[in-house]
C-alpha cells in the first residue's frame, strides 16, 4: 500500500511542481506588468506637462498605453497556463474591428480631438468662432469642445465638425484691430469728419496709441463717403471697443453738425397738363 502511495505521489509531483511554477511566474508577470503599465502611464503624463503641451491628450495616451500593456500581460499569464492565446487575440481583434465600425462617428471625433490637442489652434479661455458657433472655450476633451456663449448658453460641438472647418481664434493675439465703417454726406469735409473720429478714438480708455488707429476714406458710395476706422486694443477689450465706439462717433458727428446720410430716393412729379 505504501508502495502504491509512493508511486501515486511520484506521478503527480511533476504536475504539481509545474502548476506551482506557473502560478509563481504568473504572479511575477502580473507584478512586473502592472509596474511597467503604471510607469508608462506616469511617464507619458509627465511628458505632457511641458509648457506648450496639452495634458488632456497625454492623459488619454497614458491610459491607452497602460491598458494596452495590461492586455499583453494578461495574455502572457494565460499563455503560462497553456491557454491558446492566438484565438483570443483573433477574437479581440475581430471585436475591436466590429466596435470600430459601429463607432465610426465617435472615432472621427476622437481623431479630430487628438489633432486639436496636438496642434492647439485654441485653448481653454479663448474666444473662437468655429462650426458656426461663437463663444468662450470652457472645456476641450477627446471627443467634443464646449463653448459658453455671451447669453450664457452651453454649446457642445463634436471635434470632427471643428477640425474640418475654418477656425477663427479671437484671443490668439494680445492686440486686436477693430474694423468699423462710418459714412458722411458728400457735402461734408472729410478732414473735419476725420478730426472728429480721431478725437473720439483718442479719448477712449481702451484704445491704444501704439499702434495708432487707422482712419481713412475707403469707398465713395452712391450717397455717402465711407470711412474705414480701425482702432487697436488689447484682446480682452475687443468687444468693449466694438460696441461702444459707434455710438460715441455718432454723437460726436451730430454735435459737430456733420451729416450722416441714409438711403433716400428723389421723386420728380411732372404735371402733364401744365
Amino acid at each position: 500500500m505504501e508502495f502504491l502511495d509512493s508511486i501515486d505521489i511520484n506521478q503527480h509531483l511533476p504536475a504539481a511542481i509545474a502548476w506551482a511554477t506557473n502560478i509563481l511566474l504568473a504572479i511575477v508577470i502580473l507584478i512586473i506588468g502592472f509596474w511597467i503599465a503604471g510607469s508608462a502611464n506616469k511617464l507619458i503624463i509627465n511628458i505632457g506637462k511641458g509648457k506648450h503641451l496639452d495634458d488632456t491628450l497625454f492623459r488619454f495616451l497614458g491610459s491607452f498605453a497602460r491598458y494596452l500593456i495590461l492586455a499583453f500581460v494578461f495574455i502572457a499569464v494565460l499563455n503560462r497556463f497553456g491557454v491558446q492565446t492566438a484565438s483570443i487575440v483573433a477574437l479581440l481583434g475581430a471585436a475591436g474591428l466590429a466596435v470600430g465600425l459601429a463607432l465610426q462617428g465617435a472615432m472621427s471625433n476622437l481623431a479630430a480631438g487628438v489633432m486639436l490637442l496636438i496642434f492647439r489652434p485654441y485653448k481653454v479661455g479663448d474666444f473662437i468662432d468655429a462650426a458656426g458657433c461663437f463663444g468662450n472655450v470652457t472645456e476641450i476633451d477627446m471627443f467634443t469642445t464646449i463653448l459658453q456663449t455671451f447669453d450664457q448658453q452651453q454649446v457642445i460641438i463634436p471635434n470632427s465638425q471643428i477640425w474640418g472647418e475654418k477656425i477663427i481664434n479671437h484671443s490668439h493675439y494680445d492686440v486686436r484691430g477693430v474694423d468699423m465703417h462710418f459714412g458722411v454726406a458728400y457735402g461734408e469735409s472729410t478732414d473735419a469728419a476725420r478730426a472728429v473720429i480721431d478725437s473720439v478714438l483718442a479719448n477712449h480708455p481702451h484704445i491704444l496709441k501704439d499702434p495708432a488707429p487707422f482712419v481713412e476714406v475707403e469707398t465713395l458710395n452712391d450717397s455717402s463717403v465711407d470711412f474705414l476706422v480701425r482702432p487697436f486694443c488689447k484682446g480682452e477689450h475687443y468687444f468693449d471697443v466694438l460696441y461702444s465706439v459707434p455710438e460715441l462717433i455718432k454723437k460726436a458727428l451730430d454735435e459737430n453738425g456733420i451729416e450722416i446720410p441714409f438711403p433716400h430716393r428723389k421723386v420728380i412729379m411732372v404735371n402733364e397738363n401744365a
